[in-house]
């Protein structure tokens, strides 16, 4: 008979250790409360409570969460209506904090970055959103983490995701970078027609100072002309054109 309560009692005994006996991976912790007070952080390993509900415990992860903030509906600083996007990365740093000082952390930084994600992209201008995307992000980083830091919080970096402009805009914006195409288009065109002109002007210089060119650039004309088709072509050549490339104090000269 007493063997029989010794191993009534051998299996309570193990059935407690079993029952008070933790094992927490790597990257979590366990914030023990002990009747209802906080005792401790513990882990990772072996972790052994107090049975009888004396103990328990809260767990907490202490691995980079990646949370996308819900689109928000942002009026910038020069009226316009967008909506945007965002991701959060954040890690528990201390989580006796994490657990005692909200609620629900990670249902707490989401809503503070929304709420910040309006504040500050409501005090720029719509330019800045589309171009200055790295320095607004700083700054939403750099509120954020200053709230979050009091729940035992590190947050790591924010990015902003997608801006979403009405239709209007949209259209506004292509119209915009078509007129700037063309713009573009007619000054590059302008800048050849003007170096075109300067260059047949410097031309036009040279051949009026020095007749013998212009004949000499009509006889190149007449055998490039010549050149392109297997057939004869008659060109009336003016006399001072002959005159002037045959030398006048020979006999050839006396017979023009």
């Amino acid at each position: 008979m007493p063997n029989i309560w010794y191993g009534i009692g051998g299996l309570a005994g193990l059935i407690l250790l079993l029952t008070s006996l933790r094992v927490l991976k790597e990257y979590e912790r366990a914030v023990v409360f002990r009747l209802g007070r906080f005792n401790a952080v513990k882990g990772p390993g072996f972790v052994l409570l107090l049975p009888f509900w004396i103990d328990r415990i809260e767990k907490i992860s202490t691995r980079t969460i990646v949370q996308d903030v819900t689109p928000q509906d942002v009026i910038t600083k020069d009226n316009v209506s967008v909506s945007v996007n965002a991701v959060l990365w954040f890690r528990v740093i201390d989580p006796e904090r994490a657990v005692i000082e909200v609620e629900d952390f990670s249902f707490a930084i989401g809503n503070f970055a929304q709420t910040t994600l309006r504040s500050v992209l409501g005090q720029a201008e719509l330019d800045d959103l589309l171009s200055e995307r790295e320095k607004l992000n700083q700054n939403l980083e750099e509120t954020i983490r200053k709230h979050s830091q009091d729940w035992g919080i590190k947050v790591l970096g924010v990015e902003i995701k997608h801006v979403d402009l009405p239709v209007e805009m949209k259209r506004a914006m292509a119209k915009q970078a078509e007129a700037e195409r063309e713009r573009r288009a007619k000054a590059t065109h302008a800048d050849g027609e003007l170096e075109s002109a300067s260059t047949l002007a410097k031309a036009a210089k040279i051949l009026s100072t020095d007749p013998t060119s212009i004949q000499l650039r009509y006889l190149q004309a007449m055998i490039e002309v010549s050149a392109e088709k297997n057939s004869t072509l008659v060109f009336p050549v003016p006399v001072d054109l002959v005159s002037a490339l045959v030398p006048r104090d020979g006999p050839a000269s006396e017979n023009l």
